[in-house]
């Protein structure tokens, strides 16, 4: 009898569950929608051993997916999630029905996500979320730019009273199998087959408590702290490591830790806050507010710099070093609003601010450029990103002679600001100290693995927007549902949008229903993709070049072929099925997706051909380099399917089982040139082949979810399998592309309620310890990093954990 609830891993759990997502009706449930709208349960993301958001909702909805790669720079440390196989920032986040700020952090490196900017959901502690409503449609009209793939919606606890505390603690304990390159001639070191490793020891340490706020009010406070050790799934690197002795091989061949990659989860720790606040002030006068603070600090690695490596300096690590990119991670955010009746009207006015800040320091390194005398720690500098949001809204019915229910109005408008800095690193992280190698050419400058922003990239920069939107419901009759919306904005940098969307949901019967949904929906670039920079020395035949990533304004990169970044436009259409044979239910949404004007990060221009010509335009010490452009159109399609079936088998306890699978292909059918470039000889490519495959075959072609969820008295579990299909881990040619083949992954968790307060779990998370196919040595050139980023459930293998919940 004191067993905890779990709710269902996706789909619509509880039929009356009221939503807020994707309409403005009051008393919508979540089968009655005219768009599918999942909701994760608070006590579902409970039964995962991970106690990030982002992959608490990756268990639970096939059609998001969480990546983890390794060797990414920032991207180790802030991970992007996506929906519906789309970019991680063509789906909206909000908090409380209220837009999310973004993270500071563009993706930049070889992942999936590269050149995006998006909200980091584990920003908020589990502990403070009551639900999460994911809308698995678009609702640019609705809410305005990002929502083009779908929303997700936190909404906070608003409790005012009781409590609970959890501590958590887990650990990887996997083997995995090697596929080992062969020692270089004479060499006599030889690689184990596989590996054990027990390692990723992680604690989570969390609490909420609900206070009173006068007679009705509350305030719901939550924090959580983590430590999170980092995990390594290197390979063992049969290179040669040192110099040779004469003709000989160093002996400390045969005794350095080959294992010498840091491939796997960073290193953690990270505290939050979040607090939740609402109260009445009198008659129909509500206010209500949130606010938060997360402090995270991470570790992870770039390459291992062997011995013999000519950015070494062995009389500093005479063993050679593998670099660590440490970044700071600050993230705020405030909100507060007032809810009142003015007339027939339900006004809502509101402002939310949210900033995230994120510095580097880059650790165990070295300036080559420097020389002996070099520092081994530097502060690289680091960007901010933040945003303001005022919104009034008001909501209205208005009754109709000609409709089976009354007219839902709501309209409304949007203020927001946003801003984007980006700050330079001390010198030394960045400058050539003026070392030339034996061979005669001057060394690298900056800090190895990650050179610091210099004071040419500094940036601080700003914009606004406006919108304002009309949002119609009403049953035209009683089986046929009608929505539509109209959103306009415009923005003080790249001009105006105008979206709309129409749905619709008829009901045969009370056992079936059909909904679809036509619109059409947009992306406005971001600030951090206008205006993120970097710039790296590299010295050519002894003359050194600029390679930078430019601003799309730079007058290189116009000279390039860029051109000021326009807003991606959307196509959505959607046809979906509801069907409730009692107590069975069943979903099944279609779905075609089709962006114009993609933006992306272009491919590196560095070749000879680019610099003469960049010479030709009159810019001098610049060898190349990326910027951002419009111009890749895709068309996505696919099929979610959720089943849901609660089954009470009295003294042997209830079941809920789900039966849930997204089916997803995207397809590239455009991608961005250049007149400039392409007169070159030979023809420089914008956005090559393994950027292409990436969006088309980088994610899972399907992902399918089964989970049985049972309780009995004090006794609970939940298993849960999940099979992520295909995937193509691209390369620069088809030679180097590496097929990740389907597999399955099992969780399992048993619960048991010692007392009402008090609840104890284990579990194991990848029972069957699965990992993607390990790289051939042909593919892992450092023979170090065996297995591919592309892999869709990370690379930690079985994780096993403990959990213990106090109520009070």
């Amino acid at each position: 009898m004191w067993a905890q609830e779990t709710g269902d891993s996706a789909g619509a759990g509880n039929p009356a569950t009221v939503v807020v997502t994707g309409t403005r009706v009051a008393n919508r449930t979540a089968l009655d929608t005219a768009s599918p709208v999942d909701i994760i349960s608070a006590d579902t993301l409970k039964t995962s051993g991970s106690t990030e958001l982002n992959q608490a909702l990756s268990v639970a909805l096939p059609s998001l997916n969480f990546p983890r790669p390794s060797l990414t720079d920032g991207t180790d440390t802030i991970r992007p999630a996506t929906l519906r196989g789309m970019a991680p920032d063509q789906s909206l986040v909000l908090v409380n029905s209220k837009r999310r700020h973004a993270s500071s952090l563009v993706n930049l490196n070889g992942s999936i996500g590269r050149g995006s900017a998006s909200v980091d959901l584990n920003t908020i502690p589990s502990s403070m979320v009551k639900t999460i409503e994911v809308l698995r449609d678009g609702a640019a009209a609705q809410y305005g730019s990002d929502a083009i793939s779908g929303v997700v919606n936190v909404r906070l606890r608003t409790d005012r009273s009781g409590g609970e505390g959890t501590v958590v603690y887990g650990v990887h304990k996997t083997e995995y199998d090697l596929l080992n390159d062969v020692a270089p001639a004479g060499g006599t070191w030889t690689a184990p087959s596989s590996r054990k490793r027990t390692d990723g020891q992680t604690t989570t340490v969390s609490a909420w408590k609900g206070l009173p706020w006068g007679e009705s009010g509350y305030i719901t406070l939550a924090a959580e702290y983590k430590n999170q050790e980092h995990t390594e799934r290197a390979g063992y690197d049969m290179r040669q490591l040192y110099p040779k002795v004469g003709t000989a091989y160093d002996p400390r061949e045969l005794t350095i830790n080959r294992f010498d990659a840091w491939y796997g989860e960073p290193e953690v720790k990270q505290s939050t806050l979040f607090v939740n606040a609402g109260n009445n002030l009198s008659g129909d006068v509500k206010i209500y507010g949130w606010a938060s603070y997360q402090n995270r600090d991470a570790r992870s690695a770039g390459y291992f710099r062997t011995p013999q490596d000519v950015r070494n300096i062995p009389s500093i690590y005479p063993d050679g070093f593998l670099p660590i990119i440490a970044p700071t991670v600050n993230d705020y955010s405030a909100a507060g609003g007032v809810t009142w009746t003015l007339g027939a009207w339900d006004m809502d006015a509101s402002i939310v601010y949210g900033k995230n800040e994120m510095d580097y320091e880059i650790q165990n390194t070295l300036n080559r450029s420097i020389g002996p005398a070099s520092k081994t720690v530097f502060d690289a500098g680091g960007y901010g990103y933040d945003q303001t949001v005022l919104n009034l809204t008001g909501v209205r019915k208005i009754d109709s002679a000609g409709l089976a229910s009354p007219l839902n109005v709501a309209v409304g408008i949007e203020a927001r600001r946003e801003g984007y800095q980006l700050n330079a690193g001390e010198p030394d992280s960045y400058r050539y100290g003026g070392v030339v190698l034996a061979n005669g050419t001057p060394a690298a400058p900056g800090a190895q693995v990650f050179p610091g922003f210099r004071p040419a990239n500094e940036t601080d920069a700003h914009r606004n927007a406006v919108g304002a939107f009309v949002d119609l419901e009403a049953n035209v009759t009683d089986q046929l549902l009608v929505s539509g919306a109209v959103r306009g904005e415009h923005y003080s940098d790249f001009g105006n949008n105008l979206s709309g969307k129409l749905s619709a949901r008829f009901d045969f019967n009370k056992t079936f229903a059909l909904r679809g949904a036509l619109q059409n929906g947009f992306r406005a670039p971001s600030l951090q993709q206008q205006n993120f920079t970097s710039t790296s020395t590299n010295f050519i035949n002894g003359v050194p070049f600029e390679i930078t990533t430019f601003k799309p304004t730079d007058p290189v990169a116009v000279a390039l072929g860029a051109k000021p970044l326009k807003a991606e436009k959307s196509t959505n259409v959607s046809l979906g099925a509801v069907m409730r044979f009692d107590p069975l239910t069943v979903t099944v949404d279609a779905y075609r997706i089709e962006v114009t004007d993609r933006i992306i990060l272009s491919e590196n221009l560095t070749s000879a051909a680019v610099r003469d010509y960049i010479v030709s335009r009159g810019f001098t010490g610049v060898g190349g380099g990326r910027f951002f452009i419009n111009g890749v159109d895709t068309t996505t399609k696919g099929v979610d399917i959720v089943a849901n079936y609660p089954l009470n088998l009295g003294s042997n306890g209830r079941f809920d089982f789900t039966l849930a699978g997204n089916f997803n292909k995207t397809e590239v059918t455009k991608v961005p040139t250049s007149a400039q470039l392409a007169a070159l000889n030979p023809a420089p490519v914008l956005f090559d082949r393994l950027n292409v495959l990436t969006l088309e075959k980088g994610q899972p072609k399907n992902k399918i979810t089964a989970s049985a969820n049972w309780k009995l008295a004090q006794w609970g579990a939940t298993l849960r399998a999940t099979r992520y299909g295909e995937v193509l881990s691209p390369g620069t040619t088809a030679a180097f592309d590496f097929n990740l083949g389907a597999k399955t992954i099992v969780d399992l968790e048993g619960r048991y309620a010692l007392t009402k307060q008090v609840n104890l779990a284990v579990g194991v998370d990848n029972v069957f310890d699965q990992y993607s196919e390990t790289l051939p040595p042909s593919l892992n050139t450092t023979s170090n990093t065996p297995f591919a980023n592309y892999t869709p459930f990370g690379t930690g293998g079985r994780y096993i954990y403990a959990r213990a919940n106090y109520s009070f």
